[in-house]
């Protein structure tokens, strides 16, 4: 009986530790898309995550919003690439679930109407986010993200799809 009691304990312990792997892990591709919020109209987004080792992925994304201001329309256009740190193996979290943490730096193209001031714009930008995400199953989940420190500065929200 006592054998069997060591046994039943080496597989729970074996498959909690498989259940803390990283979700994308090495080689793993992710489409992100979804909204986001700003004080500069509602950025739509898609991306696309490609896992680099059991815990960094690497991304591209590109978004675009849309807002006015009184008697203007403005348009903006952004185009980033990110690093993040998944945090499931370290902190043995489950492996629907997926929290990070990251840096991004992005280009973004700023158009506003001829005769307004500063009517065309852009810049290189450095910011960082902190997200994570919930799998419904092992394809599909949410994700919910907040960043600063450059334009595209905020939050989103959308749908994560493992290719």
């Amino acid at each position: 009986m006592k054998k069997i009691s060591i046994v039943l304990a080496v597989v729970l312990f074996s498959a909690l530790a498989v259940n803390a792997q990283s979700p994308l892990g090495n080689g793993g591709k992710q489409l992100n898309a979804g909204i986001g919020f700003s004080g500069w109209g509602v950025p739509f987004y898609l991306g696309l995550d490609f896992g680099v080792h059991k815990d960094i992925t690497l991304g591209l994304e590109g978004s675009f919003r849309s807002y006015s201001d009184y008697d203007y329309s403005h348009s903006i256009f952004g185009f980033s690439g990110n690093g993040n740190y998944h945090f499931n193996t370290i902190l043995e979290i489950p492996r629907n679930w997926d929290l990070y943490a990251g840096l991004n730096i992005g280009f973004y193209v700023w158009s506003s109407p001829s005769g307004y001031k500063g009517s065309h714009s852009s810049g290189l930008d450095l910011g960082g986010q902190v997200g994570g995400r919930y799998y419904f199953n092992h394809k599909f989940g949410l994700n919910l993200e907040f960043g600063g420190g450059n334009a595209f500065s905020g939050g989103k929200i959308g749908i994560s799809v493992k290719l």
